[in-house]
């Protein structure tokens, strides 16, 4: 951005949101969000929208008088419905002189390092040119084994990707508190959160919980990476006056989560590697190798190598774990697990010229990425 009270900002908004009482996209509502944005987008500011609702735009010209769980029907009604979607966001912003652009994309986009770069390439043309890309994981053909899990994730993982100064997170509640409102009327908001902790966690919910159901422990997550990756974050209810507007002025009412060490955060290729690369195989290390590898940042060599689990290439990403499978980071490594067992077995007479060449002291990878997250 060209100055300090502008800000690249990304937005993301669910499909309770957007849905009328019927479950229907309400056009109403999005012109709410629309306008806002609009009027951010006056003021300087560049915005990316992460939005769900094809499905809940389309099954009903599918005939289903409820929302369909089937994996076929949903993603047909995504079909349908994510036209419409787009083009009544084109339409809106197009009253207020923007353009709107759809970009789909799913988690195998984010895993190849060459297709990662080219969509955060994409997304900067548009936000240079003043279009407003609206962004959502494409649900026509993705697999539950290709999902990113849900756009609070994905929300998190463009903010990263496109360098944003700040990630908003819309959601029916108007931030994090410290129990459930709709249960304990004690419960009281929490206004500013610097570390994601165990008892923040705890909060939240487990997936699955009645806190959890509504998404909490998906946003916590969320912002773990969005913080990791130094980007502050609010949490707020949609449907508040100017809601967009008075967050990105840290005005809102909300939860902030604030990043306090910015030395601490992961540059472009960290961030890839730690959330988005899918990693290939894992090392086990030994108890002599950990001080080095994960205090000092140093290189692994293999004789500090106890097992090698999976087949991996060179340079591939790997996890590094512990005799405890406890997970320490992941690293880049600089031989294939072929390559690698034929080190430990210590074969020093080969027929190939290359792998003649490798010596037992010849590292196999460094530590790219303590790990912020489980992955």
């Amino acid at each position: 951005m060209t100055s300090d009270n502008q800000k690249r900002v990304v937005i993301k908004i669910g499909s309770s949101s957007l849905t009328s009482l019927s479950g229907d996209i309400s056009r109403r509502k999005i012109q709410r969000l629309t306008d806002q944005v609009a009027e951010l987008k006056d003021q300087g500011h560049e915005v990316v929208l992460v939005s769900s609702g094809a499905v809940a735009a389309g099954y009903r010209t599918l005939g289903f008088v409820n929302r369909p769980t089937s994996l076929p029907e949903k993603q047909a009604a995504a079909a349908v419905g994510q036209g419409r979607l787009i083009e009544t966001y084109s339409e809106l912003f197009s009253s207020h002189g923007y353009a709107a652009s759809q970009i789909l994309i799913t988690r195998s986009d984010f895993s190849d390092e060459t297709r990662y770069n080219n969509v955060r390439n994409t997304i900067n043309v548009l936000l240079e040119r003043g279009i407003v890309p609206i962004v959502n994981e494409n649900d026509t053909v993705t697999t539950d084994r290709l999902r990113f899990g849900d756009n609070d994730t994905l929300s998190a993982k463009v903010a990263g990707l496109v360098a944003s100064d700040q990630l908003i997170i819309l959601s029916d509640i108007d931030g994090l508190y410290s129990a459930d409102p709709r249960k304990d009327p004690s419960a009281e908001l929490l206004k500013e959160v610097a570390e994601i902790t165990p008892d923040i966690e705890e909060m939240a919910g487990e997936p699955g919980s009645a806190v959890g159901t509504g998404g909490m422990r998906s946003k916590i997550d969320a912002f773990k990476i969005s913080m990791a990756s130094g980007i502050p974050s609010f949490l707020g209810k949609s449907g508040v006056k100017n809601i967009l507007i008075d967050a990105v002025n840290e005005e809102a009412r909300g939860t902030y989560f604030d990043v306090k060490e910015p030395e601490q955060n992961l540059d472009h290729y960290r961030q890839w590697i730690a959330f988005n690369s899918g990693p290939e195989g894992e090392i086990l290390i030994e108890d002599n190798a950990k001080e080095s590898i994960v205090n000092e940042k140093g290189s692994l060599l293999p004789s500090q190598i106890y097992q090698i689990n999976g087949y991996f290439k060179k340079g591939s990403v790997v996890r590094i774990l512990d005799l405890n499978n406890k997970k320490l980071g992941l690293g880049v490594v600089n031989y294939s697990s072929v390559d690698l067992e034929k080190i430990q077995l210590k074969n020093e007479e080969t027929e190939d010229s290359q792998e003649a060449a490798m010596h037992n002291d010849s590292f196999v990878c460094e530590l790219e990425v303590a790990i912020p997250i489980g992955v």
